[in-house]
């Protein structure tokens, strides 16, 4: 393993061994604290752009698989571990971590304190960093972060290109993607549906021909204000066809709604993180990736209703349409990783689109 550099742009350097791609590469430096998981963490595209610090200290133990990818190329910008498992041990593996990012370009460093730079992450924020051979001058790669801007195009990066259908029997669903995961089609595929994936610039007029039953907007990367094309589908598909929308499709439904969000300090990023249903004044497990959130306070004037906080900080986790049949989370239901609490929303999409079926059966018959 050569030696290579972690430079944060407070300044802060953690010398490392370097692991997978030796190409230099920098991004915005988060952390996650799931204690497994990392193949879904790799892969998912609401990572685009970032170098991801593992909280956990042994990441790679059961090496990478076949069946736990949540995207087929990897977006991350760097991976960042205390200690790296170059030997893995699962019945289910089919390489190390090593040669996985290795092969998609990917630069990793570990053996640096973790600890601290998770730290320095809670106590000042996320921050712009780069991975590099240590002998790179730290003068000149600070020079180059300080100049360098942060992305604003990780939806156009990671959404679908073309429309294309994952043909069920069930309901038509149209999901949009923001920078799916694969869990979500799994979900929706899992319960029969027709699923037709459109790119994140698809208009309202073309979503409509397809007359589904049901919209989705998936989860993505960046600020749901970069993608101002999709907060204006939302406004006018909303009331016509049931919706229901996850992490940055949440922001866009609220956005589209008229409330306003907010980059938070350092996110939300794990498995283990307590949300509390108000309705039901349940407390689930969820899995979380997500540096934006919805302002509580711009609810007020607004037609949505808080459904759902955080119980860790009391950021908002859900809201649901006053009027028509729409709503939405800030966490992963379908996991991938983490705890599988709330799977059950997608089925409560399903009966909502059920229900207003019925209901326009009724109208129709009346």
């Amino acid at each position: 393993m050569t030696k290579r550099q972690l430079i944060l742009e407070d300044g802060t350097v953690f010398i490392g061994e370097g692991f997978g791609s030796d190409r230099k590469k920098s991004g915005e430096v988060v952390f996650n604290t799931g204690m497994s998981g990392y193949q879904e963490v790799i892969t998912d595209p609401s990572y685009c752009g970032q170098i991801v610090t593992m909280t956990y200290p042994l990441v790679g133990n059961y090496g990478i698989n076949r069946d736990d990818f949540e995207t087929v190329t990897p977006f991350i910008h760097g991976f960042v571990v205390k200690e790296v498992c170059d030997d893995p041990s699962n019945f289910r593996s089919d390489e190390n971590l090593s040669s996985y990012l290795k092969a998609n370009d990917i630069p990793g460093i570990s053996g640096i304190d973790t600890r601290k730079l998770t730290k320095i992450i809670r106590r000042h924020g996320t921050m712009k960093a780069v991975i590099a051979d240590a002998t790179e001058s730290k003068e000149e790669l600070l020079l180059e972060l300080t100049n360098q801007q942060m992305m604003t195009n990780q939806v156009q990066l990671t959404s679908a290109v073309k429309p294309y259908v994952v043909p069920g029997r069930g309901r038509r669903i149209v999901l949009v993607d923001f920078g799916m995961k694969h869990g979500i089609l799994r979900e929706l595929t899992k319960r029969n549906c027709h699923v037709t994936v459109v790119p994140y610039n698809y208009s309202a007029e073309n979503i409509l021909r397809l007359k589904p039953d049901g919209i989705m907007l998936t989860n993505g990367p960046g600020d749901p204000k970069d993608v101002p094309e999709a907060i204006q589908m939302v406004k006018e598909v909303l009331g016509k066809i049931p919706l229901f929308g996850i992490c940055l499709g949440h922001q866009l439904f609220a956005l589209a709604c008229g409330a306003d969000t907010i980059k938070m300090k350092f996110g939300h990023r794990g498995a283990n993180h307590p949300v509390k249903n108000l309705e039901l004044n349940k407390t689930y497990l969820t899995s979380q990736n997500h540096s934006y959130a919805v302002r509580p306070d711009t609810l007020k004037e607004t037609n949505l209703v808080l459904t759902e906080v955080a119980l860790n900080d009391n950021t908002v986790e859900g809201i649901k349409h006053k009027t028509y049949p729409a709503f939405t989370v800030q966490y992963h239901p379908e996991s991938s990783p983490g705890p599988e609490d709330t799977n059950h929303l997608f089925d409560n999409f399903l009966t909502m689109i059920e229900q207003v079926h019925a209901k326009k059966e009724e109208e129709t018959y009346a």
